[in-house]
């Protein structure tokens, strides 16, 4: 047993090194982060995320909450810290907007814009682009508008499922999106690409950044500790490659896998696809 975590250290380490800004206080933190939300109770239960049927506001739901990003909705403050200090945020998301190109007078949406930093970010890169960040969490949304306005960056939040978009057909020039298809389970991974592939303009890019299939065997242990915190199904088309299939099968075409980055809770993936003109 000794020999066996020794080993595992060991390979931390060499991870570690891979990372370059990757610390060990980072690791201690993900660790903690794990073994918190694995045992905290819950105190209320919620619908999730894809349990909504299509055509379905939130508002108008039984349902008035479902279960935010990182379970529980008292974590929610604490997103940004946990997911800036664990993932390598500002790398693979940097990286996602340089991949996106996105021009000056581009219509952008970012799809679960979370609490706005892919959004505030990818504006702050171009200015004179129009960004739209939309999210089925009112709570969510409430930061993402607060930091927007810290940053002195204007920004439209909607509040939608994003199987059910609030948008006219082939209205946007990009869609991003960030750590969120493996949320879903299949049906509204479906369900999700053919809603962007409807409001994207003919010739428009989609540019994803998500859990991809392990490039070693320490990424894919590593990334239990995401299937343990938001479900194995879900995420097994993640780690299976599906994502490509996936918008190649409802209309997209070029779906390219374009870079990986190694994190402490497995490999992160970046994407890209095009509607046809």
């Amino acid at each position: 047993m000794q020999t066996q975590i020794t080993t595992f250290f060991d390979q931390l380490l060499i991870v570690n090194a891979s990372m370059e800004v990757l610390l060990y206080p980072q690791i201690l933190l993900a660790i903690a982060v794990v073994i918190l939300l694995a045992l905290h109770p819950k105190t209320k239960s919620y619908p999730k995320y894809d349990q909504f049927e299509h055509g379905e506001n939130m508002k108008d739901s039984t349902h008035s909450e479902y279960i935010p990003a990182l379970r529980f909705n008292w974590l929610t403050p604490l997103y940004d810290l946990i997911i800036g200090t664990t993932t390598r945020e500002a790398t693979f998301k940097k990286s996602l907007i340089e991949q996106a190109a996105i021009q000056p007078k581009h219509n952008v949406l970012d799809l679960a814009c979370g609490t706005g930093t892919l959004a505030i970010w990818a504006k702050q890169h171009q200015p004179l682009a129009n960004i739209t960040g939309v999210d089925g969490d009112l709570a969510v949304l409430s930061l993402s508008r607060k930091k927007a306005k810290k940053n002195n960056v204007h920004l439209q939040f909607d509040h939608a499922m994003s199987y059910s978009l609030p948008y006219a057909d082939a209205t946007f020039d990009r869609a991003i999106s960030s750590l969120f298809f493996h949320h879903l389970v299949w049906k509204n991974k479906q369900r999700t690409v053919r809603e962007l592939f409807r409001i994207l303009k003919p010739g428009a890019e989609l540019h994803i950044a998500d859990w991809g299939s392990p490039t070693n065997t320490l990424m894919r242990g590593l990334f239990l500790s995401v299937q343990l915190l938001d479900g194995f199904k879900p995420t097994q088309d993640n780690i299976a490659g599906k994502l490509v299939t996936l918008f190649g099968d409802n209309g997209f075409s070029q779906v390219t896998q374009r870079r990986t980055f190694s994190t402490i809770y497995g490999t992160m993936t970046l994407y890209s696809a095009t509607k046809p003109s």
